[in-house]
C-alpha cells in the first residue's frame, strides 16, 4: 500500500522543473489568462521555439491570482530561478525567448518578479506587496505546477494527508479537524469537523459525499480558480472526508458555465483511477470510494445545500426546511455531507502537517486563512489568500495597491449578493465570520468588490438586489414577493420619486425577510439594502421626492 515509488519518480522529475537540464517555460492557461490573450501567446511560444531552434518543455498552469498581470509567462533556464513575465503580448514573445534563453538578459522591463530571490535588477515575486501579506494554503499549488500533470501535484506533498489518514481511526481524523478549527468557507461558517462528527454517527447506509463548487455569485471566481489550477487538492480533500465519514460515492457538483475546470477535473479523476486512488479498494486499504461530477445548469440557489441535493437527485432546484438536517437525512434521504471547494483543499494539508500548523493563522473563532476574488474599483484584481484577521485596509491598500485612478474608496462589498456595503470608516474592520456579520454583510464565499466615489450605493444595492429576485426559486412567499416589492421602493427612490416613510419601509422588509425565507438565499438576500440604508442613509434620503418633503414640512 502507498505511493512512495511513484513519488520518488514525481520528485524527480519536479526536480527537473526546478533545476532544469533545459529550458521549462510555463503559461498560465486559466479562464482569465484565456480571456487576456494567452492562447495566441502560447501559439505564439511554440513559433518562437521553432524559429530560434530552442529545445524546452513548454507546460501550462493555473492562476498564480495576479489577475491584473495577465498573461503571465514564466522561464526558467538552467542554474537560473523562475521568472514570472506579465502582460506577455503575442508580438514580443519571440524577442523574450532570444534575448533570455539564448543572450542572457532576463529582460528586467518585462518581468514581474523572481521566484525566491532578487535577480539582475528583476524583484523578488514574494516581496512584492501583491504576494508578501499572502498565506496560501488553500493555493499552494496555484500557478506553481501543471494541473494536468499528476506527478507535480505528487511531488508537492500530494496524498501524503490521505495516506496518513489511513493510518488513523476515522475519528481521530475528525478530531484534528475539529482542533484546527477548520470551518466551511462557503459562506455560512460551520464548523466543518462538526458536520462530519454528525454524519459519522450516524448509522444510516448509505452515506453520501459532495463537494459544492456550484460558485455563483457576480465577481467571484475562488473555486473557478482553485479547480482550474489544482483539482487534486480538493479531490484529496474528498477522500480524507469520505474515510472519516464512511461513504463511499461523492459527488462535485459544478456549474456547466465552468468548462476548464470540469476538463481539468475530469482528468484529475483519471489519474486517480489509474493510480488506484478511486474505485475498489483504494490503495489495498480496504476502503472503497467513488466521485462523480454533475453539471448544474447555472440556477444560483443551487448553491443552497438543500437545493443542490434536489438538483443532484433531477428534481427541480428548490431548497427545503430542516432539520432534518442534510448530515442526518440528505441525498435521496441518507446522510449527506457538503463542504466547498476551498474547505476540501484545506482538509489535506491539515492531516499532512497538523491541527497546530494549520491554526496558528487567523483569530481565536477564525481559524486559518481565506481566499478572495478581489475585484472592482482597485489596482491589482485578482485571486488572494490572506490569514482570517487581517484589516480591509490591508487587504485593499496593500495588497490591492489602493482604488484605481486615485480616487477615494467609498465602500467594500463582501460576501457577493447576499452580503453587505461596508464605508470607508470600516476599513479598519478584521475580515472574519463574526466581525463582518457585526457590521452587517458576510464572509461569503469570498467575493470582494472595491467602490469608489463615483458609485451609487443606492444603483449598486439595486443591481444585487435584482440579481436575487431574478435567481430566487420563487418557493416560500418572503422572497418571492418581499424582494420583489423591496426592489419596487428601491427604484422610486433611484428616480428620485421615494416617500418619506419608505427607507422605513424597507428596514421593516427587510427584517421580516431575513426572519421568515426557507433558506440562506432569502435570508441574506436584504443586506445590500439594509446595508446601504445604515450606512449611505443620505442617498436615499437625497431620493425622496422634493414635493413630498416640501408637503410634509408644512403638516
Amino acid at each position: 500500500m502507498g505511493l512512495n515509488s511513484l513519488r520518488k519518480e514525481s520528485i524527480h522529475e519536479w526536480n527537473e522543473v526546478l533545476n532544469p537540464s533545459r529550458p521549462q517555460i510555463f503559461v498560465g492557461m486559466s479562464t482569465c489568462g484565456e480571456a487576456s490573450g494567452v492562447v495566441a501567446v502560447n501559439k505564439a511560444i511554440q513559433d518562437g521555439l521553432e524559429e530560434h531552434g530552442i529545445d524546452a518543455v513548454v507546460n501550462k498552469t493555473g492562476c498564480l491570482g495576479i489577475c491584473y498581470c495577465e498573461p503571465l509567462v514564466d522561464i526558467i533556464k538552467p542554474g537560473k530561478p523562475r521568472i514570472s513575465y506579465r502582460s506577455v503580448e503575442k508580438t514580443n514573445v519571440s524577442g523574450l525567448l532570444k534575448d533570455y534563453i539564448l543572450d542572457d538578459n532576463p529582460r528586467p522591463d518585462l518581468a514581474l518578479g523572481a521566484w525566491g530571490q532578487e535577480f539582475k535588477g528583476i524583484p523578488d515575486l514574494f516581496e512584492l506587496d501583491f504576494m508578501k501579506f499572502q498565506v496560501r494554503i488553500a493555493l499552494r499549488n496555484a500557478g506553481v505546477i501543471n494541473p494536468e500533470n499528476f506527478s507535480h501535484y505528487l511531488a508537492r506533498g500530494g496524498y501524503q494527508g490521505f495516506e496518513k489518514a489511513l493510518d488513523m481511526d476515522p475519528e481521530e481524523i475528525i478530531a484534528e479537524i475539529e482542533k484546527a478549527g477548520l470551518r466551511g468557507r462557503g459562506g455560512a461558517g460551520f464548523p466543518t469537523g462538526m458536520k462530519w462528527k454528525l454524519c459519522r454517527k450516524s448509522r444510516n447506509f448509505p452515506k453520501y459525499l459532495i463537494c459544492n463548487a456550484d460558485e455563483g455569485d457576480p465577481g467571484a471566481f475562488m473555486d473557478r480558480s482553485l479547480l482550474e489550477s489544482d483539482p487534486h487538492s480538493v479531490l484529496e480533500g474528498m477522500l480524507i472526508g469520505a474515510y472519516a465519514i464512511g461513504c463511499s460515492r461523492g459527488f462535485i457538483y459544478i456549474r456547466a458555465e465552468y468548462p476548464l475546470a470540469i476538463k481539468r477535473l475530469k482528468i484529475a479523476l483519471e489519474h486517480m483511477k489509474r493510480h488506484h486512488l478511486l474505485g475498489e479498494n483504494i490503495l489495498g486499504s480496504g476502503f472503497s470510494f467513488d466521485i462523480e461530477i454533475r453539471e448544474g445548469a447555472g440556477a444560483f440557489v443551487c448553491g443552497e445545500e438543500t437545493a443542490l441535493m434536489k438538483s443532484i437527485e433531477g428534481q427541480r432546484g428548490t431548497p427545503y426546511s430542516r432539520p432534518p438536517f442534510p448530515a442526518q437525512a440528505g441525498l435521496w434521504g441518507k446522510p449527506t455531507n457538503i463542504n466547498n471547494v476551498e474547505t476540501w483543499a484545506n482538509v489535506p494539508v491539515i492531516l499532512e502537517k497538523g491541527a497546530g500548523w494549520f491554526n496558528r493563522h487567523g483569530t481565536e473563532k477564525s481559524k486559518g486563512t481565506k481566499t478572495f476574488a478581489l475585484a472592482g474599483k482597485v489596482n491589482n484584481t485578482g485571486l488572494i489568500e490572506v490569514p482570517m484577521g487581517m484589516t480591509l485596509e490591508k487587504i485593499v491598500y496593500a495588497i490591492g495597491g489602493g482604488v484605481c485612478d486615485g480616487k477615494e474608496l467609498k465602500a467594500v462589498q463582501t460576501g457577493g449578493p447576499a452580503g453587505g456595503c461596508l464605508p470607508l470608516a470600516k476599513l479598519g474592520l478584521t475580515v472574519d465570520y463574526e466581525s463582518l456579520a457585526e457590521a452587517g454583510s458576510i464572509m461569503g464565499s469570498g467575493g470582494m468588490i472595491v467602490l469608489d466615489e463615483d458609485d451609487s450605493m443606492l444603483e449598486t444595492a439595486r443591481y444585487f438586489l435584482a440579481f436575487i429576485q431574478e435567481e430566487s426559486c420563487g418557493k416560500c412567499v418572503p422572497c418571492r414577493t418581499g424582494t420583489r416589492q423591496m426592489l419596487a421602493i428601491l427604484d422610486t427612490f433611484i428616480k428620485g420619486r421615494g416617500k418619506p416613510q419608505d427607507i422605513e419601509t424597507l428596514l421593516s422588509l427587510g427584517d421580516s425577510i431575513k426572519k421568515t425565507s426557507l433558506c440562506g438565499l432569502g435570508q441574506a438576500a436584504p443586506n445590500p439594502v439594509l446595508t446601504t440604508i445604515n450606512y449611505f442613509r443620505g442617498e436615499y434620503e437625497k431620493g425622496i421626492n422634493p414635493k413630498l418633503l416640501r408637503a410634509k414640512a408644512h403638516q
